[in-house]
């Protein structure tokens, strides 16, 4: 399911558009030449990849912990159920239980690393704006994360991130090198869209978990533990 990821990241680009845009707007690449801007733009993409790695990494953590304590499957409809009722569910209904409060503190360190390094033109600035710039909330990020719990392993966890994260790279390269190139009504009309390629992929977790023995989208109960866990494969292998 990781190519799930790619979906999220280029049907969420948009999204990242309105909600981190005006970061890359501002951007300070130097213009005086194609081969500075490249190297730039590719420091800015690099450091986004590296702290979507790092998030997919822990929360790949969180699914590998789920998948030892016997969720297996079942973690994978637990998520699409998540995805979905994120879209569904009134945001309103979860504003009142404070989810993300205790992030306020580091979200706020962020913002103001953010704005550091966004008066300094140098390389390393624009690495750094790229990885702090990773770690800023946003609904997509989070139902990637939903994504990468789901794979039940650290590895997928972290190229589910990485993936995601490359999917956003094109039009976020855009907006560095045309600033707000998309207009506002053709913008209302995706983010429109986004909310049903999230449900579309929650969907898509939920065959998954059942294991109905369709290919690639719903393997069969055997094949997706011996996936998830090829040690085990190697030992049934061995008593064989």
């Amino acid at each position: 399911m990781l190519w799930t990821a790619l979906i999220l990241g280029l049907a969420g680009s948009f999204h990242c558009i309105g909600m981190c845009g005006p970061i890359a707007f501002v951007l300070p690449v130097d213009r005086s030449s194609k081969t500075k801007i490249s190297f730039q733009i590719f420091l800015y993409h690099f450091g986004r990849l590296i702290s979507y790695s790092i998030i997919g990494v822990l929360f790949g953590f969180i699914g590998k912990g789920l998948y030892l304590a016997g969720f297996q499957q079942r973690l994978s409809i637990l998520m699409g159920v998540i995805m979905i009722a994120i879209v569904i569910v009134p945001a309103s209904l979860f504003n009142k239980f404070n989810i993300t409060k205790p992030l306020y503190n580091i979200i706020g360190k962020v913002k103001q690393q953010l704005g550091l390094y966004l008066n300094k033109k140098s390389s390393k600035s624009i690495f750094l704006i790229g990885f702090f710039n990773g770690f800023l909330p946003c609904g997509l990020v989070y139902m990637a994360l939903l994504g990468s719990i789901s794979t039940g392993n650290v590895v997928n966890g972290l190229l589910y991130m990485t993936i995601f994260g490359l999917g956003t790279i094109p039009l976020m390269t855009s907006a560095v090198i045309l600033g707000n190139f998309v207009n506002l009504s053709l913008r209302n009309k995706i983010q429109k869209a986004i909310p049903v390629f999230v449900i579309i992929i929650g969907l898509l977790f939920i065959l998954r978990g059942l294991g109905l023995g369709i290919p690639y989208i719903s393997p069969s109960d055997a094949k997706l533990q011996i996936s998830n866990n090829p040690a085990d494969c190697v030992t049934i292998e061995k008593v064989e």
